[in-house]
């Protein structure tokens, strides 16, 4: 019996051994999975596909992982990989995998006060979740697929810093794709990646942002999208709902389609350049009233302002949504819009854009798949709507033959009356009025 007690000791002080984490010693020294292998006593080992790793390791400030060519794949159990030196990588002749070990052990990875990390050329299958804090990181051609919500609510979950993702591919993830909190300031940059049908189960876009850092928020490029009846969801939304920061984004040439709804901003002190992306078929939401719009700002001052320019806004239940208190610049008479809104509806009813608030708002020089005047105005919800709304100025606007003035010896008169494509609408021009006239093609300007 004695025997026997001393063997299990035995066995079990070699399992504790095995699953020990390991860390490095922080005197700047560049390891390969090879070289864990042969110092970190079990925590790395050869395994059946390539490396395995089972238990937690840490690269300590100062020391280096590298990924190089030898380095094909690498499975992992329930384990963390914490990064607060560096990791980067040289492969290039391959893509190098990191897997789950097998649907119940989802790895999670940290990067924390990490500096020059380089993730390139590689392929993340059932992890928990990958964390960036305080750290500068790149993530460039790496695909990001069957993630849990076990580490973090994203894939990738950014806090205090302005990560770049770029050419990156993220599928069937059960969080969101990229996020970051409310209680912190991020502007990763979000360049030309794909995103193809994450979140799933929750109430959440495929990208959720909080309060920017003092960098601009970019997502440029991007393509997001849903192609399963379940999962879907929202674009984008960027949030500041605690007066955390001063919010700069920058939105441009995006294609966001098939989903709950496309851009949502909401909150506090957020400004934002919203150009050339097309918002499509946003409109897998039963209920009109909790989403839909292809663009929503949602302010909660007059601090949430959006500039709108070249745009494509159709097919969502609502094409845009402005609620509450906002300073939205869809297109000035100096500046014209351009935006291309039409074909936006919910219940038999077509709402290109919808003023939910008592801001003005000035949407000059777009293009409503109509040149009837009245017709755009029936799109338009608004202060003729409702007296307790604002007013949208949506004229001039692409295609109309302009303002036809009254002249009389070609100089403004007190008895100016002006028409809209011929209908009198008998109101006077304010005195002191300063903005544009169009008569036969051509722009004159008051004084």
């Amino acid at each position: 019996m004695k025997k026997l007690v001393i063997l299990i000791s035995l066995i079990a002080g070699l399992v504790s051994a095995i699953n020990a984490q390991w860390v490095s010693p922080g005197n700047g020294t560049t390891y390969t999975f090879a070289d864990l292998v042969e110092i970190t006593e079990g925590v790395v080992t050869v395994g059946e596909n390539g490396y395995l790793v089972n238990a937690d390791l840490t690269i300590s400030t100062g020391d280096v992982l590298e990924i190089n060519n030898q380095t094909s794949r690498v499975d992992f159990g329930e384990v963390l990989v914490t990064i607060n030196g560096s990791m980067v990588c040289t492969n290039t002749s391959t893509r190098t995998k990191f897997y789950g070990l097998n649907e119940t052990n989802h790895f999670s990875m940290c990067f924390e006060n990490a500096t020059g990390c380089m993730i390139k050329k590689m392929y993340f299958s059932d992890g928990a979740g990958i964390r960036v804090i305080e750290s500068d990181v790149t993530f460039d051609d790496v695909k990001f697929v069957y993630f849990t919500r076990g580490y973090s609510n994203s894939v990738i979950n950014v806090f205090n810093c302005s990560p770049i993702i770029r050419n990156c591919y993220f599928m069937l993830n059960e969080g969101s794709a990229i996020g970051s909190p409310v209680n912190g300031q991020a502007s990763p940059q979000i360049l030309n990646c794909d995103f193809d049908t994450n979140v799933n189960g929750i109430n959440a876009p495929q990208i959720n942002l909080g309060p920017g850092a003092e960098d601009t928020i970019r997502i440029v490029g991007n393509e997001i999208y849903t192609i399963m009846a379940q999962w879907y969801v929202g674009g984008i939304s960027i949030a500041d709902l605690m007066m955390a920061g001063d919010t700069k984004v920058l939105l441009k040439d995006n294609i966001i389609r098939d989903g709950r709804y496309g851009y949502n901003q909401q909150g506090y002190a957020i400004s934002s350049v919203i150009e050339g992306n097309q918002f499509i078929n946003n409109n897998h939401e039963e209920n009109p009233m909790n989403g839909g719009s292809g663009i929503s700002i949602y302010g909660y001052a007059t601090d949430n302002k959006a500039i709108l320019r070249h745009n494509v806004i159709t097919g969502n239940l609502w094409g845009i949504t402005a609620i509450n208190q906002h300073d939205i610049d869809m297109g000035t008479e100096d500046d014209w819009g351009y935006n291309e809104i039409h074909d936006n509806y919910n219940t038999g009813v077509v709402y290109d854009l919808y003023n939910n608030s008592a801001c003005d708002l000035s949407a000059v020089g777009n293009i409503w798949a109509s040149l009837d005047y009245d017709v755009i105005e029936s799109h338009i919800y608004h202060q003729h709507d409702d007296p307790s709304l604002g007013l949208v100025t949506f004229y001039p606007f692409v295609g109309a033959e302009g303002i036809n003035e009254i002249f009389e010896n070609n100089t403004l008169n007190d008895n100016l009356y002006y028409t809209i494509e011929g209908r009198c609408l008998g109101a006077k021009l304010p005195e002191n009025y300063k903005g544009v006239y169009i008569l036969n093609g051509v722009k004159y300007y008051s004084e």
